[in-house]
């Protein structure tokens, strides 16, 4: 899978306007009402994770969650952290 640069990068970015590139990682902090809200989205986003076999870094603070996504075998960010990026955002 090739690494996503340039225009390509930045298209794909466009498309999901809440997250952004940090130190080489898609991110995003998600926010819910509560801790158990919370927990179920990163629950929900597990399972994707799991079928697609990519898994992102999570970082659950009490009703915030931060995801953070890399293709480490690729080196960098390729359409399977987009594609996993939306899934994520869709199940927000």
């Amino acid at each position: 899978m090739s690494i996503l640069t340039g225009p390509k990068l930045s298209a794909r970015l466009t498309a999901l306007p809440d997250w952004q590139v940090e130190n080489g990682e898609l991110v995003r902090t998600f926010a819910f009402k509560d801790f158990s809200a919370a927990l179920g989205f990163v629950n929900r986003v597990g399972e994707r994770a799991e079928k697609a076999g990519h898994h992102p870094d999570i970082d659950i603070r009490y009703n915030r969650v931060r995801l953070a996504l890399v293709t480490h075998d690729a080196g960098g960010l390729t359409e399977k952290d987009f594609a996993l990026a939306g899934e994520a955002s869709e199940l927000a």
